[in-house]
C-alpha cells in the first residue's frame, strides 16, 4: 500500500462535521477539497468563504477547495474521507459511479442504515467499493469545538494498521491528538450507539428528571451499549475509551449536541414529526434507535433504554410514564453476570 501525503484530501459532505473535517486537514497542511450534493449552495460557500447554515463563524481558507461538482472534487485525490449522514451514504456514493473504489477511505460518519443495520463502514464497502481499504473515525469531537481549533482527541481504527496509521498521520495536530485502534467494530459502534443513550438523556432533561436520574441514564447506557457491541463482535473495553464513555459523556451533556437538544425537545412536549420538520442538523439518534430496537429484538440482546426511547419516538409514549416503567423493572445485579 503506497500513499502519497501530498495528494488532495477529499472530504464529502458539507455539514458541521464535514467542516471540521476539512479544517482540520487543513492545519496539519493537507491540501483538501470539499464535495457538497447542493451545488448551488457550495458555489455560495465558495464565494463567502463561510458555511453559515452549518457551520457559522467558521472561515473557509481561499486555498480549500469547495465544489458540488464530482469531477472537480476527484481531480487529484487519492484518499477520501466520507463525512455523510448515515441515512444518505448509500446513495450519495453510488452516484460516484465507482470512481471511489481504489481510494482509501476513512468514515467519520456516525449511525447505523435503517433498513440494512449496517455500519457507515460496511456501506461505503459495498457501494463505493473498498479496494485500498476503510478506516473510522470516532470519539468526542462537536464540529462547533474542533472546527476553531479547540482540543480534541478521536480515535481511528481500522483492521489494517498501516491504513489507520496513514490517517493518523493525515489529520492529527496540536489541536487534534489522534489515537489507534484495530476494533473497527467497537470503534464504529460506539459512535452509533451513543447517539440514542444521548436523545435519552435530552428527554431527562426536558422533563426535569434532576442530575441523579441522568447520571444513572448514561451510566447504564453505557452498560447497554457494551452488551451489544460485545454480542456484535467488538472488544467490550472499547466502550470504554474514546469512541464509548468519551463520546457518551460529551454528546448526552454538550449544549452542542444535537442529540440531546433533540431529546430535550421531546421532553417538552414537541412531536417527532414537529422537530424534523424544523431542522436542518441530522439526530442520528433517532433513526439509530429504530435499527438497534430491531437488532435487540433479534439477538435477544437485553436493551432496556433503547426500548424506552423507541416507544416514546414511535409509539408516542408519554415520557414520565416511560421513565416510572423504567425505575420499576426487577432489581437485579449491576454487572452483567456473563464472561467478558
Amino acid at each position: 500500500m503506497t500513499l502519497d501525503k501530498k495528494e488532495r484530501c477529499l472530504v464529502l459532505g458539507d455539514g458541521g462535521w464535514g467542516t471540521a473535517i476539512a479544517l482540520s486537514l487543513h492545519r496539519a497542511g493537507r491540501s483538501v477539497a470539499v464535495w457538497s450534493v447542493d451545488s448551488e449552495y457550495a458555489s455560495e460557500v465558495a464565494r463567502t468563504r463561510k458555511n453559515d447554515k452549518f457551520l457559522p463563524g467558521a472561515e473557509i481558507p481561499e486555498d480549500l477547495l469547495w465544489t458540488g461538482s464530482q469531477d472537480e472534487a476527484l481531480e487529484g485525490a487519492n484518499e477520501y474521507y466520507s463525512v455523510i449522514p448515515t441515512q444518505f451514504i448509500r446513495a450519495t456514493v453510488e452516484s460516484f459511479d465507482g470512481a471511489l473504489s481504489n481510494l482509501p477511505g476513512l468514515s467519520c460518519s456516525k449511525g447505523l442504515e435503517l433498513d440494512s443495520f449496517q455500519r457507515p463502514s460496511e456501506i461505503l464497502t459495498e457501494a463505493a467499493g473498498a479496494n485500498a481499504g476503510i478506516a473510522v473515525l470516532s470519539g468526542p469531537s462537536h464540529a462547533e469545538e474542533t472546527a476553531f481549533g479547540q482540543a480534541t482527541s478521536v480515535v481511528i481504527a481500522s483492521e489494517d494498521s498501516r491504513l489507520a496509521e496513514h490517517f493518523q498521520g493525515q489529520i492529527a495536530g496540536p489541536q487534534f491528538r489522534v489515537y489507534s485502534s484495530p476494533d473497527l467494530v467497537g470503534v464504529e459502534l460506539g459512535g452509533a450507539l451513543k447517539n440514542i443513550i444521548a436523545v435519552a438523556a435530552g428527554i431527562a432533561d426536558g422533563i426535569g428528571l434532576g442530575d441523579n436520574a441522568k447520571a444513572a441514564l448514561v451510566s447504564r447506557g453505557l452498560v447497554e451499549m457494551g452488551r451489544l457491541g460485545k454480542a456484535l463482535g467488538a472488544q467490550r473495553e472499547t466502550f470504554f475509551g474514546l469512541s464509548g464513555a468519551g463520546d457518551l459523556m460529551v454528546t448526552c451533556y454538550s449544549r452542542h449536541s444535537r442529540n440531546r437538544s433533540f431529546g430535550e425537545r421531546i421532553g417538552q412536549g414537541d412531536s417527532l414529526d414537529t422537530i424534523l420538520k424544523t431542522t436542518q442538523k441530522v439526530a442520528e439518534g433517532v433513526w439509530t434507535c429504530q435499527a438497534v430496537h430491531r437488532a435487540a429484538q433479534k439477538t435477544g440482546v437485553e436493551m432496556p433504554i433503547t426500548e424506552a426511547l423507541h416507544a416514546i419516538l414511535f409509539d408516542e409514549r408519554e415520557p414520565k410514564e416511560v421513565v416510572r416503567q423504567l425505575m420499576a423493572r426487577p432489581t437485579r445485579p449491576e454487572l452483567d453476570q456473563t464472561p467478558s
